[in-house]
């Protein structure tokens, strides 16, 4: 009967037709077989060994070989070697880990920065700054632990150099699922990319236990920070972007505001001069008319007002609105708008980016409408549909609760609608195809 040795759990897997020398012991760091292993079975895959065989020294002198001791050592490493680069090229991180990033970002609720920066310039400085720390503990060679006691063929330096050639593919492995991480990281899965990279630690340390290899605990905090820089800045440029995008939209709402104001103010000024000049003609015939005598002094009025209104950039309208085809029932936009016809801020609101034209609960005037909306969104704050931008304007509330708190703030409100039309809604409603 021809046996085959059948190396137990833990110890490396020896080239095919592999027999032990005379006098072969197992490496001291191997873990001790199961009690009951076989280290000879039939290569038949008869279930039953050779009796007795319990080491591989004890092998029939039919499965024996003249090979040196060393010879068998250089062969059982190399095999080893061959067993860790295989199992390392097809070791995933997904069989450690499993995440939904969608999931993930929902646990997690609102992002907090790790390391909390003014500027995303700022972070770009600490990310340069730590490319040199990582560059450094790699040329240190401190990136990743192994052992300095193994030895291959009888020898230190043979040993060494094997470790040291191991080690840089596991440290390749482990750099390259870290860059993966970066590649494809965005602020709501920072917490998915740190697992991963953990999980491929893990592996790594499992795959070079016989030669007490791992990445080493100072190289790894660099990266997990590196994958936390990066995410933070990600974040902090996605909200400079969108300030900037306000910015500009706020800006172009001024200008579009001031030019209203200069075109009503030069449309009433004409109105003015023709009626001062009709009027003096009227007098120099003796004559009068009230009604344009009237009409003088609601122009002046309205110049009055006009000029309030370009130089006190506070003022102008709050308005309550919903889109209940588009965001459901209860859910209103409270904002305000500094045009002198504030129903075209809200017409431009329902343009393409909404299925629905939005429909006006409230316009309310104030000298004031910045403080008096921003002391709405406080009041409203913990309803707010997107908690994570402060900036945007829809809240879980009925038009009804509004109009309420609007009256405790400004006494009186002249006009105010409760239920919306939602004419547009309601004539497609019907017509939707079934949808869950």
């Amino acid at each position: 009967m021809t046996l085959s040795f059948n190396p137990p759990p833990g110890w490396p897997q020896p080239p095919a037709g592999w027999v032990p020398p005379a006098g072969w012991t197992p490496d001291p760091s191997w873990p001790a077989p199961p009690d009951g292993w076989q280290l000879w079975v039939p290569d038949n895959d008869e279930a039953v060994a050779a009796p007795g065989v319990s080491s591989p020294s004890e092998a029939p002198e039919t499965v024996s070989s003249p090979a040196t001791d060393g010879n068998a050592r250089v062969a059982f490493l190399e095999a080893e070697n061959a067993d860790l680069r295989a199992r390392l090229a097809t070791t995933g991180t997904d069989e450690y880990v499993v995440l939904d990033d969608a999931r993930v970002l929902q646990d997690v609720g609102i992002y907090r920065y790790h390391h909390p920066l003014e500027t995303a310039a700022a972070y770009q400085d600490e990310l340069k700054s730590l490319e040199s720390e990582i560059a450094s503990l790699v040329n240190a060679g401190e990136a990743i632990i192994r052992s300095e006691l193994f030895t291959l063929n009888n020898s230190l330096a043979q040993g060494r150099r094997m470790t040291d050639d191991l080690g840089k593919l596991m440290l390749r492995a482990y750099n390259a699922e870290v860059d993966n991480a970066l590649r494809t990281l965005r602020a709501g899965n920072v917490l998915t990319a740190k697992r991963r990279i953990e999980a491929s630690r893990t592996a790594i340390a499992k795959l070079g236990k016989l030669m007490e290899m791992r990445i080493s605990d100072e190289f790894h905090e660099l990266r997990v920070r590196e994958i936390e820089l990066t995410a933070d800045w990600l974040m902090k440029k996605q909200q400079e972007r969108e300030a900037e995008r306000e910015e500009r939209a706020r800006l172009r709402e001024e200008r579009r505001v001031e030019r209203e104001l200069a075109e009503e103010r030069a449309r009433l000024d004409k109105e003015r001069l023709h009626l001062l000049n009709t009027l003096a003609v009227l007098q120099q015939n003796g004559q009068e008319d009230p009604t344009l005598a009237k009409r003088l002094a609601d122009v002046d009025a309205a110049i009055e007002q006009n000029d309030y209104r370009a130089a006190n950039i506070r003022a102008g309208y709050v308005y309550v609105i919903s889109n209940q085809g588009a965001f459901g029932a209860n859910v209103v936009k409270i904002g305000l708008t500094r045009r002198l016809e504030p129903r075209e801020r809200i017409f431009e609101l329902g343009g393409a980016s909404v299925p629905f034209r939005f429909d006006t609960h409230a316009l309310f005037f104030s000298e004031d409408a910045v403080s008096l909306e921003a002391e709405l969104h406080r009041h409203f704050a913990d309803r707010a549909l997107n908690r994570a931008n402060n900036r945007k304007e829809f809240f879980f509330a009925s038009p009804a609760e509004v109009r309420d708190v609007l009256l405790s703030k400004v006494g009186n409100i002249l006009e105010f609608t409760e239920d919306p039309d939602a004419t547009e809604y309601r004539q497609s409603v019907g017509l939707w195809p079934p949808h869950n």
